[in-house]
């Protein structure tokens, strides 16, 4: 049971998931419903996120990505919820993802998989499902640090650190960002 590559996607996704929930710390309750006219609100991508981690993750390499349960449309309708309503459907997509990808082995990268019909790869599925999370998680970023303004708390280098964090780069791969996300905020 070869997992070499594995283990270096599912840090990649941690990291997603620990920079979606650094800037979830920061929005007030209110906040994870405001949106502009065109956008979404973080409580509207978070359900979107979740449906399709968990659409996309449930049964992997035996079902459609796109499950007949799945109500896509609906996951982009405004919702009065609450931060614990918001956390526990965030978790539950992630806990699909990475239970689906703790039974995977690298020998399972190139076995087939459909999404709405259309075959893929597993690697390949994987990347597009990386990518389509690292889209949605700025949108969360870039909402949480609009409703922030000056309060904001970085969760990358600060304007004006970059040297000193040249000296003690902690954040580069997944799996440094993963150990040292905690300990960092400790410090802040």
């Amino acid at each position: 049971m070869t997992r070499t590559l594995l283990p270096l996607v599912e840090a990649e996704f941690m990291r997603y998931k620990l920079l979606g929930e650094r800037a979830l710390r920061q929005v007030r309750s209110q906040e994870l419903h405001d949106r502009n006219e065109q956008g979404n609100s973080i409580a509207i991508i978070v359900w979107h996120v979740a449906g399709n981690l968990e659409s996309k993750f449930t049964d992997l390499l035996t079902t459609d990505g796109e499950k007949p349960w799945r109500n896509r449309d609906a996951e982009f309708e405004p919702r009065d919820v609450s931060p614990a309503e918001v956390a526990e459907k965030w978790e539950r997509g992630w806990r699909v993802l990475f239970g689906a990808l703790a039974e995977l082995t690298d020998d399972d990268l190139a076995a087939p998989v459909t999404i709405r019909g259309v075959p893929f790869r597993v690697d390949e599925a994987l990347l597009r499902s990386l990518a389509h999370l690292a889209y949605h998680v700025g949108q969360i970023v870039l909402l949480a640090r609009s409703f922030r303004g000056e309060e904001w708390e970085y969760l990358s280098i600060p304007p004006g650190q970059s040297e000193a964090y040249n000296a003690n780069p902690v954040l580069e791969k997944s799996s440094m960002y993963a150990e040292n996300v905690e300990r960092l905020e400790d410090e802040a």
